[in-house]
Order: C-alpha cells, then structure tokens, then sequence
C-alpha cells in the first residue's frame, strides 16, 4: 500500500503534497523533503468518502485549528454536534475531533464524518471500546484486547483521517502510577480506561503489544496516528515527573517504528507544564524522536 509518506520517501509528489504546497506557497520539494523525514504529515484515510481538502501539519507551515466535538455518557445529541461540526468548517477549522465516548458511536460517527465533509478528521478509539464495555458488558473494564484492537480497525475502515492511540502508556508504567505521588493524578480519560484495564487483568496495554498491528491497519487505509499523552501532568506540580518522561520515551520509539512501516505520526504533548518549560519540552520529544529534521 502507497501512502503518503512511503510515496514521499521514493521521491513522489501526491496529489495531496501539491495542493498542501499550494495552499502553504512553498515549493513542493520542500514539502517532499519533510513528509519523507517525518516533520510534517498529511493525514488522508485513502477510503475517505467525502472530498476533503488536504491539511499540512507540521514544520514552517501554518498553524492550524482543530475543533473538539462529541457526546457524552451522560447526554447524546448529535444535532448539536453536527451543528457544531458545521460551524467548525464555516469559520475555517482545519481538522476536526470526534471525541463521542456516549450513545451510538457508529451513527454519530458516520454522520459527523458527513458534516465534516472538508474537514480532516480525527477520533478516539479507546473511546468507542470503552463504550462497546458500557453496552455489552455493563462494565467498561470486562473489555477484551479484541475490543481495543477492533474499535481501531472499524475507526480506519469508516475513514477516520487520523486516531489518537494511547499506546505510549504500559503495564509496568501504569503500576508505578500507584508509588509516583501526583498532585493531578492521571488526566486522559483513554489513559485512566487504559490503565485500570491493565491493572486489573495484570496485562499488557493491547495497543502497544500489538503495535506492529496497528501499523499494518494503519498503513492499508494511510490512518495517521496521534500518538496519545496518557501520562500528560494535569498540573504544572507534575511536569516533567517520571511518568511523563517515561511514557514520552515510549511513545518515541513507537514513532519511529509507525516511521519504519511508512505510516506518519504526530504526538500529543505537553500537557500541563510552566510556559518556560514547553520550548525545552518540545526539543526533548523531537531529540527523542529523530525524525524532526
């Protein structure tokens, strides 16, 4: 399968690459060069139904908007959120983020990608997992790896552009998280989802013991991962502790392993730290990484 970036790396401009250096006015070579190095990304799922206008993240280009919307397990209306995904592309939003972990997340899903007709478009797996927990089981917890893994592949077959992935979050991390004394605590949803799951079955987060997994998926249906923060600090207190760090390690060598299987990645980051921090924060993660050229 030719994705972006495996077309960047042979030197072949796509479509996409074009209309980004277009709508950027920089010279295509340059947008090649930095797709192939992974600095900059263009995330398009190739099954993608609706015609999407090609979005460039990433170095010396423009800084884009992305709009969270999505249901809740405590109220579901997707006229709001269809209404609010309409308001998002009137007014120039560049991507767009179902975070909906509350009512039919197929249908709203569906009808979001629909609204968001020209928008890049982002979603959350664990979510819907830990919905599919809610339904079936009546316990989000009695989830299954198969569960983890398939709410990801029904999220790229449906065309979802882009997918937040906590795979950065393991098994040995998430039992220091009893001993590591944060005034925070853990703030990502899918990372607390992740972590309790783990702990309470003694195994390994499916999303990184299954990563080459992921890869294959994501490289069939060119789906960019985010690579989630699920240890990000929830206060300032908390920046830059042994979980964080730990898990920003973690996530680098993902990086670099989706980088090998010519699938493009952005990392999330830095959650909470003081603002004279973030700079020097975010030289470590791309020293880390090696892509960022």
């Amino acid at each position: 399968m030719c994705t972006q970036l495996n077309s960047a790396k042979r030197g072949i401009a796509t479509e996409e690459m074009k209309q980004v250096a277009k709508d950027e006015e920089v010279d295509i070579n340059f947008i090649l060069r930095h797709i192939a190095n992974g600095s900059i990304i263009i995330p398009k799922n190739i099954t993608r139904k609706q015609h999407i206008k090609p979005t460039g993240i990433g170095k010396s280009l423009r800084t884009k908007v992305n709009v969270n919307i999505g249901t809740s397990t405590l109220y579901q209306n997707i006229g709001e959120e269809i209404s609010k995904a309409k308001i998002a592309m009137r007014y120039g939003a560049n991507t767009i983020m179902d975070l909906s972990d509350g009512g039919n997340l197929d249908l709203i899903r569906e009808q979001l990608l629909e609204a968001a007709s020209s928008l890049t478009f982002g979603s959350v797996p664990i979510y819907q997992a830990y919905a599919y927990g809610v339904e079936k089981y009546k316990n989000p917890l009695s989830i299954t790896e198969d569960d983890f893994l398939n709410a990801f592949e029904k999220h790229a077959k449906d065309g979802v552009d882009y997918t937040t992935i906590h795979s950065g979050i393991t098994l040995d991390l998430a039992k220091r998280i009893m001993n590591v004394k944060r005034h925070a605590g853990i703030v990502s949803k899918g990372g607390t989802i992740t972590a309790a799951w783990m702990l309470k079955y003694n195994k390994e987060n499916p999303y990184y013991e299954h990563f080459d997994y992921l890869c294959e998926i994501a490289k069939k249906y060119d789906v960019t991962f985010s690579l989630g923060d699920a240890l990000r600090p929830g206060s300032i207190l908390d920046s830059h502790d042994e979980l964080q760090v730990a898990e920003m390690i973690n996530v680098s060598r993902l990086a670099k392993t989706a980088y090998e299987n010519d699938v493009q990645v952005m990392v999330e980051g830095p959650g909470h730290v003081p603002l004279n921090e973030v700079a020097a924060n975010v030289r470590l993660a791309k020293s880390l990484i090696g892509l960022l050229i």
